[in-house]
């Protein structure tokens, strides 16, 4: 009786032992996930110096707003169209391979939506193209917005001057991480570099290239590119701009420095309410500039806006200037 009296106080004792070592491994395990917690709060938490701007996000934004073209196939090749609540300010036609995206996103208006639109759509993120999206002309600045509650993105490379193929890469990723979709951002970034690869691979040698003129608008004096985004573009596909020397992105001259500068080739930058039509039969009946080479032999390309500006179209829009500059290539 006293043997199994003490087997059964041996036995009791371990499985207080066992529970003891149990409870202090738990214990262990509780705190060792608290840390990896604590960690991935810290991971997630995303800093973006924009513009001198710097927004901290704790998460990706669910409810986002795309306000110019060009900004707004950038999300949507990068497969956000879930996240988006709107989109605005269509130039031309979309993009086709993202049309059937664009089509899940309700667009709120034809040009910039109204504050109180973005309000009651309960956005929770802007992404503007042009600066004129935050201003009290636009939508509103982005300091009203965040006091709202509402972050907001301005894509740089649309706003410095001569902005590089980089400088659209950087704000590509910026918005891959603050939507924590990074892999994404480098695959798009990768595909855009293997498409254009494959356009400029079939120029030809060009010892001299060709004179180029840039033509946004205008009557009396033009509106033309000078250090933006098209003057890289020009470039990238065997031409030179004849205003690529005037500092800033854009500029308006006169009609005689136009024809002094004897450009060979004229874009024609379509969008808006003139239409391209309109403004080759202007640069024809015009006295001065259908004096230049490029008029009277009628070497006319036509470029859509959205694929002149900073966003996902670059390959598209060297393809249709290096076609229209050496068709023999082509």
């Amino acid at each position: 009786m006293k043997k199994k009296l003490i087997g059964v106080l041996m036995f009791l004792t371990a499985l207080l032992l066992l529970v003891a070592c149990s409870s202090s491994d738990t214990g262990k395990e509780g705190k060792k996930d608290d840390a990896k917690s604590g960690e991935t709060e810290q991971t997630d938490k995303v800093v973006v110096d924009n513009d001198d701007f710097v927004i901290e996000y704790d998460e990706a934004p669910k409810s986002a707003i795309s306000l110019n073209q060009h900004v707004t196939e950038i999300m949507l090749a990068l497969g956000l169209e879930e996240s988006m609540v709107g989109t605005a300010y269509l130039d031309d036609k979309i993009y086709e391979p993202l049309q059937e995206a664009y089509e899940k996103v309700p667009v709120l208006a034809e040009q910039y939506p109204s504050k109180e639109q973005v309000i009651e759509a309960e956005a929770d993120f802007l992404y503007g193209g042009w600066s004129s999206a935050f201003n009290e002309k636009g939508i509103a600045t982005r300091e009203e917005l965040k006091e709202l509650g509402i972050d907001s993105y301005l894509q740089m490379s649309s706003t410095k001057v001569a902005p590089t193929l980089e400088d659209i890469y950087t704000d590509i990723r910026n918005i891959a991480k603050v939507f924590r979709i990074e892999d994404r951002g480098e695959e798009l970034i990768t595909q855009m570099n293997q498409d254009i690869e494959e356009i400029t691979a079939k120029l030809p040698e060009v010892k001299d290239p060709l004179e180029v003129l840039v033509f946004d608008s205008g009557e009396t004096d033009l509106t033309t590119a000078t250090q933006n985004f098209m003057n890289t573009l020009v470039a990238m596909a065997g031409g030179n701009n004849v205003f690529g020397d005037v500092e800033g992105n854009w500029a308006t001259v006169s009609k005689e420095d136009a024809v002094e500068r004897q450009p060979e080739v004229i874009v024609v930058i379509d969008y808006g309410s003139t239409t391209v039509e309109q403004k080759i039969n202007f640069l024809k009946s015009d006295p001065a500039l259908s004096q230049t080479p490029a008029v009277q032999n009628e070497k006319f390309v036509t470029l859509p806006l959205s694929a002149a500006s900073e966003g996902v179209r670059v390959a598209e829009a060297v393809e249709i200037l290096a076609k229209g500059f050496y068709p023999d290539a082509y």
